[in-house]
C-alpha cells in the first residue's frame, strides 16, 4: 500500500517540483495550500510575494497536471495570532523578528502536520532546501546540497515528532536543477521568481504595516549616542534595527549606525562601526534538535542571520533554560528578535531568539 503525503504548495517552483517528486517516489499525494490572509488585508500584488491568493491558482494548475487532488486550508485567523501579531509585538519592543520562522514553527510544521495526522498520511513534504537524516531511531535536520539556497536556519524549530513526519525532497538539488526538472515537466510557474519580501509586507515598508495591523501611530523619541548623549529625534522605534544606516539624522558629527533599539525609554542608541560589533549573546525560547537541551558548555557555528556567515563560538547553558554564546570573534549588528542557530558541520543542534547582543 502506497505512503500518503500531504504536500505543501505555495504556488512556487520549488513546491511544484516538491510534489512531482514525491510522487515520483511513490507517495500516494495531495496538495494543499495554506491560506494565511486576504489579499486586500495586506495590500499586496503578485510580484515579488508567496502565499497570496494569486499562488492558489498556480499551484492548482500544477496540482492539476500531476493529477493529483487539491485543497485550501484556512488558516488565516492562527497566521494572524501566531505570526502578525508577534511580529508586531516583536517591533513594539524593539526586537527585529523572523516571521517566516514563526510560520514555519507554529503553522506550516506544527498545524499543518496535526491536520495531515487527523486525515491520515503518513507524512507532509514542503519545498524547502533542506534535508532530514535518521540514525538509530533520532532525527536529524541537515543544511541543504546547494548552501546558496539552504534554508536549516529557518527550520530549527521542528521537533523529533516532526521530522519524523517531513519530507524535504529539494535537499539534494541545485535551484537550476529545480527550475529544469519544472521546465520539462510544463509546470508554468517554472521560471516564476523567488519570494524576496515578508509575504504579508510586500513593499518593504515594515513600519506602514505594523501601523496598519495595529492601529497605532508610534510616538517620536530620542536618538542617543553610546554614553546617552542626544542626538536628535526619531519617528518611532519601529522604523528601526541594529546595523541600519538609512533614515537616520541627515547631519551626524560621523558616520553612524543604529546599536540598539531600546523600549522601555523609546531611544535609538547611535554608534560607531566599532560600536556594533558584539562577543556574546544570551538566547531564549530554545528548541533543541535531539530533543534534549545539553547539560555540559560545547563548541560549534552559529549563524545569527538567514543568509550570514556561521562563526564558532563556545555555547553554555544557563540555569534558567537560556544559553549563552561566546564569539571566538566579535559579531556585527547582533540583533534582539533575530535567531541564533547553532550547527555542527552540516547539522543542525538547535537555535532560539536572540534576547540580548
Amino acid at each position: 500500500m502506497k505512503k500518503k503525503a500531504l504536500i505543501a504548495m505555495s504556488g512556487g517552483v520549488d513546491s511544484s517540483v516538491a510534489a512531482f517528486l514525491m510522487q515520483k517516489n511513490g507517495f500516494d499525494c495531495v496538495g494543499v495550500t495554506m491560506k494565511l490572509y486576504d489579499n486586500e488585508d495586506v495590500g499586496i500584488s503578485r510580484v515579488g510575494t508567496c502565499c497570496s491568493l494569486d499562488d492558489i491558482e498556480d499551484a492548482r494548475s500544477v496540482a492539476v497536471k500531476l493529477g493529483i487532488p487539491y485543497y485550501v486550508f484556512n488558516f488565516t485567523d492562527e497566521f494572524h495570532e501566531k505570526v502578525i501579531e508577534r511580529f508586531v509585538s516583536a517591533y513594539e519592543n524593539g526586537m527585529t523578528p523572523n516571521p517566516c520562522i514563526d510560520c514555519n514553527r507554529f503553522l506550516k510544521f506544527h498545524r499543518l502536520y496535526l491536520r495531515a495526522k487527523e486525515l491520515g498520511f503518513d507524512c507532509i513534504a514542503t519545498g524547502h532546501y533542506a534535508a532530514v537524516e535518521e540514525k538509530d531511531g533520532r532525527f536529524f535536520l541537515k543544511k541543504a546540497a546547494d548552501d546558496t539556497k539552504d534554508q536549516s536556519y529557518v527550520l530549527y524549530s521542528l521537533t523529533q515528532d516532526e521530522l519524523a513526519h517531513t519530507v524535504f525532497p529539494l535537499g539534494g538539488l541545485t535551484k537550476k536543477k529545480v527550475r529544469k526538472i519544472a521546465d520539462e515537466n510544463g509546470f508554468l510557474n517554472a521560471e516564476k521568481p523567488d519570494s524576496q519580501d515578508i509575504c504579508f509586507v510586500p513593499d518593504g515598508d515594515y513600519a506602514a504595516a505594523i501601523e496598519r495591523f495595529s492601529g497605532k501611530k508610534y510616538i517620536r523619541g530620542a536618538f542617543v549616542d553610546t554614553s546617552g548623549n542626544t542626538l536628535g529625534e526619531h519617528r518611532g522605534i519601529i522604523h528601526y534595527t541594529a546595523g541600519q544606516r538609512k533614515g537616520l539624522l541627515p547631519t551626524l558629527p560621523e558616520k553612524m549606525y543604529v546599536c540598539r533599539v531600546c523600549a522601555e525609554n523609546n531611544t535609538v542608541v547611535l554608534g560607531t562601526e566599532s560600536e556594533l560589533y558584539s562577543d556574546n549573546v544570551t538566547v531564549s525560547e530554545l528548541n533543541w534538535i535531539s530533543g534534549e537541551a545539553p547539560a555540559k558548555p560545547f563548541f560549534c557555528t552559529v549563524r545569527t542571520r538567514y543568509r550570514q556567515r556561521e562563526a564558532s563560538a563556545a555555547v553554555t547553558p544557563l540555569s534558567n533554560g537560556d544559553v549563552r554564546i561566546c564569539f571566538d570573534e566579535p559579531q556585527r549588528a547582533v540583533t534582539p528578535g533575530q535567531a541564533a542557530v547553532m550547527y555542527d558541520g552540516e547539522y543542525v543542534i538547535g537555535g532560539g531568539t536572540i534576547v540580548k547582543g
